[in-house]
């Protein structure tokens, strides 16, 4: 097995040496085979007693350096000054022919950055996040992916008595814009050479692909950076996806979905929408999840001023957020209306006052999201109002008379498209299944008996999201009333 360890070339100042704290009775949960064969990991890695050890912090494979890794970050929109990888410790990189991935552990025991916590993860946060990141990836999100899921009956206390559980995540990197945050508050003599250290491993490492001048390599980095968490919120926006804690903190400097705590699915669209109990003044809100993005940026951009140096680079990098992320919005709601992009502007205004118009409709009734998606993707192809199709439309809808003028204008808007392939494509990207929370909350009660069968059932459903699937069709049904009684916090 090959493990390397790039960040230990940055020295002492990035990350700690600290091993995992073993628990009792190690058990596994659920195991993502799929993925360890995609990422060329050896097979006996998820099928024996050792893989089990080490998935639950109670051993280590020759060449793992497990490590936590110091950042600061923005938290709901205040400093909170140092942090760091409170419950995850880095095993190290794997490096596969398929590629090189870092392999951490999350919930495996205190580090030095625990401040006050005990380093763990319970059992139903870490369903959740084994779940919710398998599911982005079934959906096509860029996101860190979860490679398996042991528990323990080590008791574990939060607002009650539960268990603890590990997830294995991996990701390309786990550096975060907290990282950069961090070293660019450094007061000490090295501080800013440690941030120049870690802009320059991070454009070596993991923006090869892309030009950078060398004469402004950090606002090239900042501007790819934000073209990439553009277009992660802008898909976002389009699933009904809501994070729940876009501190600074959890937003990948690669654009990934990380940290994956009290998140959830929009089930009636209502952008307002408040997916974490905690966050009392609705800051992290579906809506002002764009908006809170932007923000995160520019705070990136406060801590790569003293590398870009010209603050009209930094803004013109920062800019490109707008019209990337308006863009991607934009396109990716037309291609759940079955529409594409129209050059001309004229017709490309309509479109977006068509889209607008409907998105207006469906939040003053707070109409099922995914529900309402899926059923129009159905209809579209049919070119009768009454049909049995868009009937299931209309049954969404009690304004009627609003349905049947804003459906007159949709169907006429599609008979005059002059192609039928983006019709074609809505149920490729109109999901069928999405991991709402009142199916992760079934799945885990089972989980606290000792049964996993519903998490590996959600776990394979979800890998195809967009397939019909009919034998699962009650998880597509609307959400029981007790669903909306269900709260997520960002306790875990």
């Amino acid at each position: 097995m090959t493990w390397i360890n790039r960040l230990n070339a940055l020295g002492p100042a990035y990350t700690t040496e600290v091993l995992p704290t073993p628990v009792p009775e190690p058990s596994w949960v659920s195991r993502n085979f799929e993925l360890g064969k995609a990422l060329g990991l050896p097979q006996d890695w998820l099928e024996g007693a050792e893989g089990l050890q080490v998935f639950s912090g109670n051993g280590l494979w020759e060449g793992m350096q497990p490590q936590a890794s110091v950042y600061s970050g923005h938290q709901f929109g205040q400093w909170a000054g140092q942090l760091g990888d409170g419950r995850a410790l880095s095993l190290g990189e794997y490096a596969s022919p398929q590629a090189t991935l870092e392999i951490q552990l999350k919930g495996a025991g205190k580090t030095p950055y625990s401040r006050m916590g005990d380093g763990r993860a319970v059992l139903r946060s870490s369903i959740r996040e084994y779940l919710c990141s398998e599911a982005m990836a079934g959906l096509g999100i860029p996101t860190t992916r979860a490679l398996c899921l042991t528990a323990s009956t080590l008791p574990i206390l939060r607002e009650k008595l539960e268990t603890a559980a590990i997830v294995t995540r991996t990701a390309p990197s786990f550096i975060r814009f907290g990282h950069f945050e961090h070293f660019a508050n450094d007061a000490s003599p090295h501080g800013l050479e440690h941030l120049k250290q870690l802009a320059d491993f991070v454009i070596q490492n993991y923006f090869q692909s892309e030009n950078f001048s060398l004469t402004q390599p950090y606002a090239k980095l900042l501007e790819c950076v934000t073209v990439r968490t553009a277009h992660l919120i802008a898909h976002w926006q389009a699933v009904g996806f809501c994070h729940g804690v876009m501190n600074t903190d959890n937003m990948s400097i690669l654009g990934l979905t990380i940290d994956y705590g009290p998140f959830q699915f929009l089930d009636g669209f209502n952008p307002q929408h408040i997916c974490n109990h905690s966050d009392s003044m609705g800051r992290y809100a579906y809506g002002r999840q764009p908006q809170v993005a932007y923000w995160n940026l520019f705070c990136l951009a406060q801590a790569l001023m003293p590398l870009i140096e010209e603050q009209d680079l930094a803004m013109k990098a920062l800019e490109s957020y707008k019209t990337t992320f308006a863009e991607s919005w934009e396109r990716g709601f037309l291609c759940k209306l079955g529409l594409e992009k129209q050059a001309d502007p004229d017709q490309a205004a309509e479109d977006k006052t068509l889209l607008n118009d409907l998105l207006q409709l469906l939040a003053n009734e707070q109409v099922d999201f995914t529900i309402f998606w899926r059923r129009l993707s159905h209809a579209a192809e049919q070119t009768q109002a009454g049909c049995t199709e868009w009937q299931s439309v209309a049954d969404l809808i009690i304004d009627q008379a609003a349905w049947a003028l804003w459906r007159n204008r949709y169907m006429n808007r599609l008979h005059h498209q002059p192609s039928t392939l983006a019709i074609s494509k809505m149920l490729q990207v109109n999901p069928k299944f999405v991991l709402r929370n009142h199916l992760a909350e079934a799945a885990i009660q089972k989980s606290k008996m000792g049964d996993h069968s519903e998490v590996e059932t959600l776990f394979k459903l979800l890998m195809t999201p967009f397939d019909e699937q009919e034998q699962f069709e009650s998880y597509a049904n609307i959400p029981p009333d007790w669903a909306s009684r269900i709260e997520i916090s960002c306790s875990s």
